[in-house]
């Protein structure tokens, strides 16, 4: 019970950082903070990680401060290393909890055995489809059996189109906002794409289940 204290507490603590001072280093960034690349790494880290102000707007001021490439980046190590903390956060001091809890009700325990088969692909897929709110996949994973190496592989590379999004976006509307209308149109077609891939995954896992044990 103390470990679990002790990592909300830490948890809430920096929550309270951010919220307070979370403007005035965005603002830092904006006006020449970019010039210390390993401490804008660690605040875009603490800006996923605590998304007060949402992190495409992070990711926009990343991509306007560093350009597309770098900005893109430094967006994705940010959001890759909250996602991976988070995890540890909650399989370190939470999973007991959460695993009695998967397997309290029937549904949701098959659900999650299901998911623990198909771990990498379904957090690869779920990490493309910027609508999924990152913190479900986070803690979901984390409460499950999933292992630490398949969960950080799968999320990373799964972040990195919406991560280049949010940086190109950003650099576009400060240096060329006509862009922004091709931007928009190529990732609706990588996301029409990837709609097509999951349902073509989702259509071979489910006839996998079907098939009989011999």
């Amino acid at each position: 019970m103390i470990k679990k204290i002790g990592i909300i507490s830490m948890y809430v603590l920096l929550a309270l950082v951010i919220y307070y001072y979370g403007e005035s280093l965005l603002l830092w960034i904006r006006e020449g903070g970019a010039n210390y690349i390993l401490l804008t790494a660690v605040l875009a880290t603490l800006f996923a990680l605590f998304p007060i102000i949402p992190y495409p707007i992070i990711g926009g001021v990343l991509g306007a401060a560093y350009g597309p490439v770098l900005g893109s980046f430094m967006t994705w190590v940010g959001s890759s290393l909250a996602s991976i903390i988070m995890f540890i956060f909650v399989r370190y001091g939470y999973q007991d909890w959460g695993l009695q809890l998967l397997k309290r009700y029937k549904a949701l325990n098959k659900v999650t055995s299901l998911f623990e088969r198909n771990a990498f692909m379904t957090i690869f897929l779920t990490r493309l489809i910027p609508v999924i709110p990152s913190i479900i996949v986070n803690i979901y994973s984390a409460l499950s059996r999933v292992k630490f190496l398949s969960y950080a592989i799968a999320s990373s590379l799964g972040k990195v189109p919406s991560m280049i999004l949010f940086a190109v976006v950003g650099n576009s509307v400060v240096n060329d906002p006509g862009q922004l209308v091709i931007i928009a149109g190529f990732y609706l077609l990588f996301l029409l794409v990837v709609y097509v891939l999951y349902r073509v995954w989702q259509r071979i896992a489910e006839s996998k289940e079907k098939l009989p044990e011999l």
